[in-house]
């Protein structure tokens, strides 16, 4: 069995905390068993490790992803990356192309998708192994894991089963159709005649989709896959796949999941009521506070809020009313002030664009013992960088120099450059120049053996 997990989206359902570069399921608010902070991914990264699945697990993410995952999970994790954002039916045949031709996966295999954020309990993961036997005892091409309701939901699409089969001790249901997001009267009656929520895992055997791509003339190489991927259909793997599929089986999950998608709902399952600089006082009832800035928030007696703060903005809102941030927002198009990468993160201090086209952003960056920047150089914009603790080695044009706090590093247009931090190293760096982007990085190399080579130090 090959467990897959789809990590999509950039959304601004938890703003100012998430946004185009931080999904929800980055976001490190909850606790592990150690009571440190962990987000979504690293919850279900542990989770897999702990049931013995984590030796066939992939993620599929788009490139703007690919830093914030090396970030938290480290370089140890399969990460195929889409060459842009499609859809589901495009990420999985991706995916199944590189098992397929890559690392040579036989048709037979089970491949199981997931999403990469559910809120499970370790046990949900036991079903998860038992998929390949569903699919074998009931001849379905498909099977679900659904969750048993608690309460009707609009939020969440619904599987209608037809028949409850029991076959010794596999227990599954045919499935008659699907509802996508009833209204909650509907959801109700559908409760009743015992539907499940739809909690977005499935399972096929791999030549389901190499056959089908066959069929619709698409590679099933990687490789060539890679290079007309723009091409797919941009469409959801439900609509092309599910939907015209004729045999499916469901099994039931019973124990607790949760769509974290909400402020109200995250914050639910939080340890704490205060993540960062801060206070609440006992008065106040049902409120959470998120502070990534570096001053102190404090509520007095407001109950059923939640109060979010980062380098992207302030959030104050009533927990039941926090799902309308998404329109609030939807009209607003601001650079991310926050970024994880693989070598650390960075926050922007200030950013001013100026009326003759000069823009001047500025940053601090921190850069954790042992990782690097990449040998990268620019044509849009000067850097002075200032070290303001740790320390580290230095790169540039070839030349080869240790740094350390209190030192100015000038690096101008077209310079070539990278630093590696011997220990946490925090500099402060100013840009200046006409356009101020992430796409004005010219990565030459990027490991640091590979830079060391490459100016033969």
């Amino acid at each position: 069995m090959k467990v897959v997990l789809l990590s999509g989206g950039s959304g601004k359902r938890l703003w100012p905390l998430s946004n185009e570069s931080r999904s929800k399921q980055f976001l490190k608010v909850l606790e592990d068993p150690n009571g440190q902070l962990e987000s979504m991914v690293q919850r279900v990264w542990r989770q897999l490790h702990d049931a013995g699945l984590a030796d066939d697990v992939c993620f599929a993410t788009s490139k703007s992803q690919e830093e914030i995952f090396r970030n938290q999970l480290g370089n140890r994790v399969n990460v195929i990356l889409e060459p842009e954002r499609r859809d589901t039916f495009p990420a999985i045949a991706l995916v199944s192309t590189y098992l397929y031709s890559i690392q040579g996966v036989g048709l037979n295999e089970t491949i199981v998708i997931m999403p990469v954020d559910p809120y499970v309990n370790d046990n949900f993961f036991d079903d998860l192994a038992v998929l390949p036997d569903i699919l074998a005892q009931s001849e379905a091409e498909i099977a679900l894991i659904g969750v048993k309701p608690d309460h009707p939901s609009e939020n969440y699409g619904y599987i209608i089963p037809e028949r409850q089969i029991k076959n010794g001790l596999l227990s599954y249901m045919d499935v008659q159709k699907f509802e996508e997001k009833p209204s909650k009267e509907k959801a109700a009656a559908l409760i009743k005649q015992g539907a499940l929520w739809n909690c977005g895992v499935f399972a096929f055997k791999l030549d389901l989709i190499i056959n089908l791509l066959i069929q619709l003339n698409i590679p099933i190489q990687y490789d060539e896959m890679l290079k007309q991927y723009n091409r797919l259909p941009s469409i959801s793997f439900d609509y092309q796949v599910v939907e015209k599929t004729g045999k499916i089986a469901a099994m039931v999950h019973e124990g607790k999941w949760k769509d974290l998608g909400t402020w109200d709902t995250l914050t639910s399952e939080m340890g704490n009521k205060v993540v960062g600089g801060g206070i609440v006082t006992p008065d106040t009832q049902n409120t959470h506070l998120i502070n990534e800035l570096e001053i102190p928030v404090t509520i007095i007696g407001a109950s059923n809020l939640i109060v979010a703060a980062s380098p992207d903005g302030i959030l104050v809102s009533d927990k039941q009313q926090s799902f309308r941030i998404k329109d609030v927002l939807k009209h607003t198009d601001h650079r991310p002030m926050y970024e994880e990468r693989r070598w650390g993160y960075y926050k922007v201090i200030d950013y001013i664009k100026y009326s003759h086209q000069n823009e001047v952003l500025t940053k601090r960056i921190c850069i954790y013992e042992g990782r690097n920047l990449s040998y990268q150089y620019h044509w849009k914009r000067n850097e002075i960088w200032t070290v303001i603790s740790g320390e580290g080695e230095l790169i540039q044009d070839g030349s080869y120099r240790k740094i350390k706090p209190g030192d100015v590093v000038k690096i101008p247009s077209g310079s070539k450059h990278s630093i590696r931090a011997l220990s946490n190293l925090e500099i402060i760096e100013v840009q200046t120049g006409a356009e101020l982007t992430e796409g004005d990085i010219h990565r030459i190399c990027m490991s640091w053996e590979e830079i060391l080579k490459s100016i033969q130090v």
